[in-house]
């Protein structure tokens, strides 16, 4: 009984994680890519590095957020109206999910997006006068 239930909770964790694991730029769910891509980006003195990426259609990426800072920050790629919505959000922590985290001063975390179409994207924090002070990037598809 203990190793069937086990089994039972193996299963559940390994459907929440592929659950979370996938989704398009406007963090709706997706499929999964057998090619994923992992671009690191640092955050230091509340600016992304690098701050622009470009990438075809259909690429799905892992972006591993390192916040060398010592205040917390987000990482949330969408496009403008997306940005526009966390802006005036009040939302101050994003568990993981695809494409929007927080990512706690000294930590690093990861989120993984698949860009399905063409276009162009930002990604951005929207904690209060982030954004505004310039901490947000470009994200080019096609």
């Amino acid at each position: 009984m203990v190793s069937r239930f086990r089994s039972v909770v193996a299963l559940l964790v390994l459907a929440a994680a592929g659950a979370t694991a996938c989704g398009t730029a406007s963090a709706n769910p997706g499929p999964a890519d057998p090619v994923l891509r992992t671009v690191n980006v640092t955050i230091h003195y509340s600016h992304f590095d690098p701050s622009s990426f470009s990438f075809p259609p259909g690429t799905t990426v892992r972006f591993v957020v390192r916040n060398t800072d010592p205040i917390d920050h987000e990482f949330i790629v969408g496009d403008q109206a997306v940005q526009d919505a966390h802006e005036s959000g009040t939302e101050a922590y994003h568990p993981p999910r695809p494409g929007e985290m927080t990512v706690p001063a000294g930590t690093t975390r990861a989120t993984i997006v698949t860009f399905a179409r063409s276009g162009a994207l930002i990604f951005g924090c929207h904690l209060p006068g982030h954004y505004a002070y310039g901490m947000h990037g470009a994200i080019s598809v096609g």
